[in-house]
């Protein structure tokens, strides 16, 4: 056990997740998929990639209540191919992408949302990486995907790029540094999330992606300039 906890008054206690857990990982995954009203939110993992994550290439922790799986999350290496997120943060070297995590999917059983449980297993993996193997955590996020993206910029996040993945799905790529706390510049500039070719624009101009509101019926996307050292 790595860490324990309340939900209402539920204890609950999280655990680093093995290869025997698998079936049950599975099929948690499966009730969340079922409850999406919007299947395109969620980038589900194949059985082989889980395998990939919980024989060494990751981590994989579950949350736990009366015995029974109710939420889980990874971080993953990733393999080293042309679809590397790393390439979105200006990396080429193959030493460089090397030293990047993904923050993978994260599924809360829909009998226990609404208690900060994804947000308290986030602070509990980041706890668990080694910062002195890895530089960034990457990862990605469908625009409009509220949750996941309060999600991200909650944990200090930003967005380095917006682009088709997964088959043509579309994507924000966000990135964190794990060695130091970033820091912006003071100008802000505040786009519809909807505005794919602005958010594009501002991207290709600097800047990265660091908050979000809403406005009215939609959300808008504030971006800012990176503080060069």
């Amino acid at each position: 056990m790595i860490y324990k906890g309340f939900l209402a008054n539920n204890p609950f206690e999280v655990k680093q997740l093995g290869t025997s857990d698998l079936h049950e990982i599975l099929s948690l995954q499966e009730v969340v998929m079922e409850a999406l009203p919007d299947k395109d939110i969620l980038q589900p993992l194949s059985e082989e990639e889980f395998l990939y994550i919980l024989n060494g290439n990751g981590l994989l922790i579950g949350a736990y209540v009366d015995k029974q799986l109710i939420a889980f999350r990874a971080v993953v290496v990733p393999k080293i191919d042309e679809h590397h997120l790393g390439y979105d943060l200006g990396f080429v070297e193959e030493h460089d992408l090397k030293r990047i995590m993904y923050q993978e999917i994260s599924n809360v059983h829909p009998l226990y949302r609404g208690h900060g449980l994804q947000k308290t297993l986030a602070k509990v993996i980041m706890s668990q990486i080694d910062t002195s193997k890895y530089d960034y955590i990457c990862s990605t996020v469908m625009p409009y995907n509220i949750a996941s993206l309060k999600d991200k910029f909650v944990q200090g996040f930003y967005i380095v790029a917006i682009k088709h993945i997964y088959g043509g799905k579309l994507r924000y790529v966000f990135a964190l540094g794990l060695k130091n706390e970033t820091q912006y510049e003071n100008e802000t500039i505040a786009i519809s999330m909807g505005d794919i070719e602005g958010q594009e624009d501002l991207i290709k101009q600097g800047y990265v992606g660091v908050s979000m509101k809403q406005v009215d019926e939609d959300w808008f996307v504030h971006f800012k300039k990176l503080k060069t050292m």
